[in-house]
């Protein structure tokens, strides 16, 4: 059973977009990563351009982080205030991301700067998160006590401006530094239709020493809150989220996600990191891969000159 996208102008498969929305969903909820980072390239993957793959993703992510937010919520594993901070520079990111976005399809290198934005920052991404949990396994293997993150923030945050106490994460830590850190990522979800959870939430626990499950429902509010806007910001100024693809994606991401929250509250945060990491290398080797590799349609584009 098909169904055609009117604004990606292509007809497709509607149960494998449910079944992509449903484990994206479930990584998503797992991970408290937004899930956008996978989706966008599988969307690619199967013949959707990339810049309606970006701006239908947003609505999805938005979907799926409110209902794994939901779920951390009621265990009381999210920090409300960290958040609300987060958001303040998150949507000017947004804005500001969109704003890029277009200048990008105005040029015509918009599909280029996605694929290449993605193989740099998942693999790099991916490749840091890795090697930090294997050597966290490694110590628990050899018997040894694992590296304690005491709350608190490293010295040059101290000596900021603007301090602020998040009791829920046990931390003291300036205002400009998170929200500096929300702006990145609301850039990042607008221009690449990434929730920016696997950056957050490594940036939360590695920078601001957060705890590693409050960190994760952290991240999904944050998420949450930017793709509603960037979704907004989307059709509004660029015309590029296609309502159908959106709500096939909506419907599986929403129902993955409840069951991927419970499986990774039930995890080691040394394993989540892990897991991720494997995850967020993978899809940059792929698009790497796609991205060198010859396209089975070859073709040229040349300017006629002017008489």
């Amino acid at each position: 059973m098909t169904v055609y996208l009117p604004i990606a102008e292509l007809p497709i498969a509607i149960f494998t977009v449910f079944a992509m929305g449903l484990a994206v969903g479930f990584i998503s909820g797992m991970f408290g990563v937004g899930g956008g980072f996978l989706m966008t390239p599988l969307l690619i993957f199967t013949g959707v351009p990339p810049a309606v793959a970006v701006a239908s993703v947003s609505p999805y992510m938005a979907a799926s982080s409110f209902s794994g937010a939901l779920s951390y919520w009621r265990k009381g594993m999210m920090d409300l205030p960290l958040a609300g901070v987060l958001l303040t520079g998150g949507l000017a990111g947004t804005l500001a991301g969109v704003l890029l976005f277009l200048w990008l399809r105005m040029i015509g290198q918009v599909d280029l700067a996605i694929r290449i934005s993605y193989t740099l920052l998942l693999g790099a991404i991916g490749s840091l998160m890795l090697v930090e949990s294997l050597k966290a396994m490694a110590r628990m293997r050899q018997g040894l006590p694992p590296t304690v993150r005491r709350p608190g923030t490293r010295a040059w945050f101290m000596r900021l401006p603007l301090k602020m106490r998040f009791r829920r994460s046990r931390i003291y830590v300036s205002a400009l530094p998170v929200i500096g850190i929300g702006f990145i990522i609301g850039l990042l979800g607008a221009v690449l239709g990434v929730g920016g959870g696997f950056i957050l939430v490594p940036a939360l626990i590695y920078l601001l020493r957060v705890p590693t499950q409050t960190s994760v429902g952290t991240s999904l509010v944050l998420t949450l809150v930017t793709m509603a806007a960037a979704t907004v910001l989307h059709a509004e100024a660029n015309g590029t989220v296609d309502a159908v693809l959106a709500f096939v994606l909506m419907v599986g991401g929403t129902m993955g996600a409840q069951f991927g929250a419970r499986t990774g509250q039930t995890l080691k945060a040394e394993h989540l990191r892990f897991l991720l990491g494997i995850l967020v290398l993978s899809v940059a080797v792929r698009v790497a891969v796609d991205l060198v590799s010859r396209p089975a349609d070859t073709f040229a584009i040349t300017q006629e000159a002017q008489p």
